[in-house]
């Protein structure tokens, strides 16, 4: 069991870290996959009472995560996923990572072997200013949740909503629940068929399990 398990104030966080914390069932197993400074993951502790684990890659994360408290390692998605064994977590999250790693296929298979759930988060490189920049300009857009020039950009392999509910079929994974999301995290209308959101959403949250 986690050692930081006592129920503290709530800090505010992401408006779309919250919508994950949200899926996430109280006292669960969980592994955040790229938790940055730890700022979800320390709120599930705290609010959530959760098992909570985490990787990081870059160094400075680790330490803040560490002086925070939290149980994280360095670690790399594209290398380190298959030191777990299956069914080792309830929950697996990546959030806003999937589109910088190198093999974005085998990363999603290991989030659903390794866990009942995963929870996976990515802007949506098919958002209409996204279109419209690329087909005005003729060169790499850049936004709000893409804002690096395209020769420094982290952004290895960008998708589109689309393209990764085509991933997930293909690999028989079951997509549980989708929540679209403007820049800033607020919900785009869960009326709207998936076509419309892959135009007008800017990123999306997915819950997946492993097909039947």
């Amino acid at each position: 069991m986690n050692r930081m398990t006592t129920r503290r104030p709530s800090t505010p966080i992401r408006i779309d870290l919250q919508i994950i914390a949200d899926m996430v069932k109280p006292g669960s197993r969980v592994l955040d996959i790229g938790c940055g400074d730890g700022a979800l993951l320390d709120h599930l502790v705290h609010q959530k009472q959760v098992d909570g684990r985490g990787i990081e890659l870059e160094q400075e994360g680790v330490n803040a995560c560490v002086a925070h408290g939290l149980s994280v390692i360095h670690g790399d998605a594209d290398e380190d996923l298959d030191d777990y064994p299956s069914d080792a977590f309830d929950y697996v999250i990546l959030s806003r990572t999937l589109h910088n790693t190198r093999d974005p296929r085998w990363v999603l298979g290991e989030l659903v072997r390794i866990s009942q759930h995963a929870i996976v988060s990515f802007p949506n490189f098919g958002y209409w200013r996204v279109r419209w920049q690329l087909l005005l300009r003729g060169r790499m857009p850049m936004t709000a949740l893409f804002d690096d020039p395209w020769h420094s950009s982290p952004n290895i392999h960008p998708c589109t909503i689309l393209d990764f509910a085509v991933l997930c079929r293909d690999m028989g994974i079951k997509i549980t629940r989708q929540i679209s999301l403007t820049k800033t995290g607020q919900r785009i209308g869960p009326w709207m068929p998936q076509a419309l959101s892959n135009l007008f959403a800017e990123q999306a949250v997915f819950l997946l399990s492993r097909g039947n």
